[in-house]
């Protein structure tokens, strides 16, 4: 099957050679409409072919929200065992347990700092995060153009794009 792109250019290229050329009105017609029943069957499959391309996008996106949930289960399951275990370990004194495939030991951990009330915490203590960096404002700099207001680095472009429905 002939490419989309390809229909189009005859399409032009063919309208072109007919203007040119002193022929009937009707004549001119039928020849790009056949043209045309071409390039719109092309682009109809096309467009059939986009929205299947869409619909899989939106069943990904839905496999992947189950997918996540079903993880984050399964890390907060692993993290309640996790937890148990420990707790029936410390309920029992038991320090550490050792089996063919694992060996279980409750460590203790590093020294980690609690802070209590952030405001009574010295200024030599603080962090002060970098501010973002300056952003151009689009629905500012929009307003502005549209005021017919000259704003240096910036213009309005008009695009297009197309709509399935």
């Amino acid at each position: 099957m002939t490419a989309l792109y390809v229909l189009a250019k005859e399409y032009r290229l063919t309208a072109e050679k007919l203007a040119d050329l002193d022929l009937p009105q009707d004549m001119v017609a039928d020849t790009l409409e056949g043209l045309a029943g071409a390039l719109e069957h092309k682009a109809t499959n096309v467009a059939m072919f986009i929205r299947n391309l869409e619909a899989n996008v939106e069943a990904i996106k839905g496999a992947e929200k189950q997918m996540a949930e079903r993880r984050r289960a399964m890390e907060s399951r692993a993290e309640n065992l996790r937890d148990y275990l420990k707790g029936a370990m410390q309920a029992t004194q038991i320090k550490v347990i050792e089996s063919p495939y694992f060996k279980m030991a409750i460590r203790d951990n590093p020294q980690s700092v609690v802070i209590d009330t952030a405001s009574q915490i010295p200024a030599k203590f603080m962090r002060q995060p970098d501010p973002p960096p300056a952003q151009p404002d689009k629905k500012l700099i929009a307003a502005a153009l549209n005021a017919g207001e000259e704003v240096s680095g910036a213009r309005l472009v008009r695009g297009s794009r197309l709509d399935i429905r």
